[in-house]
């Protein structure tokens, strides 16, 4: 009689390699512009609901809402920030946090 082991299912555990690359994640950066000092995790930190919640990885303000806070996104807005300054924080925030130029947008339509 052959041996007739049934058929099992892998189930390949995360749990350690997920903790690991958190760990891996750089420090939150606090900026200061007009001002303003607002505290941005690293954007790969963010809480996955996140593209959900926002338009997509271009809407800096709804980042921002849920990165920074709403009152901080109206002090900025009261300090006049331009969508230039919006482009600077973003740019600023994706290198600080280790993405590529261009990563987030391939990383979106993944």
């Amino acid at each position: 009689m052959p041996n007739t082991k049934p058929a099992g299912r892998e189930v390949v555990s995360l749990n350690e390699l997920a903790k690991q690359r958190r760990d891996a994640l750089p420090q939150p950066t606090t900026f200061e512009l007009e001002g303003i000092e607002f505290t941005l995790p690293p954007f790969k930190g963010m809480p996955m609901d996140m593209q959900e919640r926002v338009a997509g990885l271009e809407d800096i303000m709804g980042i921002l809402r849920i990165a920074a806070g709403p009152e901080k996104v109206q002090a900025m807005i009261d300090a006049g920030y331009t969508i230039l300054d919006l482009e600077l924080i973003a740019e600023e925030w994706q290198k600080r946090s280790g993405i590529e130029p261009g990563e987030s947008e391939a990383s979106a339509d993944s």
